[in-house]
């Protein structure tokens, strides 16, 4: 059973479909909260940090998180809110909280899966440079801009790679698709896709789209002068040049089945890394389901697309990585958010 201690994101909290054992509303010292739950048998406690007094200062959690178990409250932040910094995200990492959210999602994904330091430590390295990070409920990673700079390879551009885990998962197409979101924001001399040994673009018809040999990719890379390089990773185990890489998966009885008998461990092995649903038809249920059973996180999830038009669901995975702004986010990014992408 579950407690949930809510305030001014009470109307949020009230649609949450979990057993309660006990429901508070009100403005509370944070030892009042330690003192009415340190002998209180709960799962987990469902936290929005407005019902804390002085929920701005670092004490008031300082005072929970040794009073309590952090590892079993989830704290409810509010979007957009300055605790949504990187450099106040640490402190909190410091404090031993790793479970923080600003959306009903998130809230969902922690009652199920509790966060652990590995989970959080690239926020902690973002706090403590001062530069902006992006996350959400699902998973955590940087913006690609941040990546780029994380990296010792020497080029300039993002660079992103795709590799296929299910057979035929769509690492091709959604590469196309994508360079065409990206061309709306960057320019079409701006975006470069490269694919490795093999000719599988010529059929796009696009100057754009070029295929390389394994031995020449890094080279070809470093050779535009461009903003985004997409690059399709399969058939070659090499992806260092890769500001960042998706691992596809396409959740199909059949895929997932024949993954499995080829390879038992697959799913250990994708632990730590984004894992994108492509071509996908699970709903946001499934996918929690879908995360619990193989003890994974999903990064993404990409419905089957229509390659011929505009797929919004794209541009809103081009803004989670931090590539493309949203109007919204513009308005508010003066604050150093790190949450506000991804409220879909």
């Amino acid at each position: 059973m579950n407690v949930i201690i809510c305030n001014e994101q009470q109307d949020q909290l009230a649609t949450l479909d979990i057993d309660v054992i006990k429901n508070m509303t009100g403005s509370f010292e944070p030892n009042e909260i330690v003192e009415m739950f340190r002998s209180f048998f709960y799962s987990k406690m469902i936290l929005d940090v407005t019902a804390i007094k002085h929920y701005t200062e670092l004490k008031s959690y300082e005072i929970i998180a040794k009073g309590l178990d952090p590892n079993k409250i989830i704290f409810f932040l509010p979007e957009g809110s300055t605790l949504c910094a990187a450099s106040f995200l640490s402190n909190l990492i410091d404090l031993g909280i790793y479970n923080f959210t600003t959306n009903f999602e998130g809230i969902k994904y922690l009652l199920k899966k509790t966060n652990t330091l590995k989970d959080v430590e690239h926020i902690k390295q973002m706090g403590n440079t001062g530069a902006s990070v992006v996350t959400n409920n699902i998973t955590n990673i940087q913006s690609a801009t941040d990546l780029v700079a994380s990296k010792s390879y020497s080029s300039n551009s993002i660079v992103l790679g795709f590799k296929n885990i299910t057979d035929h998962a769509g690492a091709t197409t959604l590469i196309y698709m994508l360079k065409g979101e990206l061309e709306s924001s960057f320019g079409k001399d701006n975006v470069v896709a490269l694919e490795v040994d093999k000719n599988e673009f010529a059929l796009f018809n696009d100057k754009n789209m070029i295929s390389v040999k394994s031995t020449d990719i890094k080279a070809a890379i470093n050779k535009f002068n461009v903003k985004v390089v997409l690059v399709d990773l399969n058939g070659i185990s090499d992806s260092t040049m890769c500001s960042e890489v998706f691992h596809l998966i396409e959740p199909s009885t059949i895929k997932l089945n024949k993954l499995i008998r080829k390879n038992r461990t697959i799913f250990t092995n994708l632990q730590n890394r984004k894992v994108i649903l492509n071509q996908s038809l699970l709903m946001n249920n499934d996918v929690a389901d879908f995360e619990s059973e193989a003890n994974i996180r999903v990064f993404f999830n990409i419905p089957p697309l229509d390659d011929r038009k505009k797929n919004g669901i794209l541009n809103d995975f081009l803004i989670k990585i931090g590539l493309v702004n949203s109007p919204m986010i513009q308005r508010r990014e003066g604050a150093g958010r790190i949450f506000g992408l991804f409220r879909r």
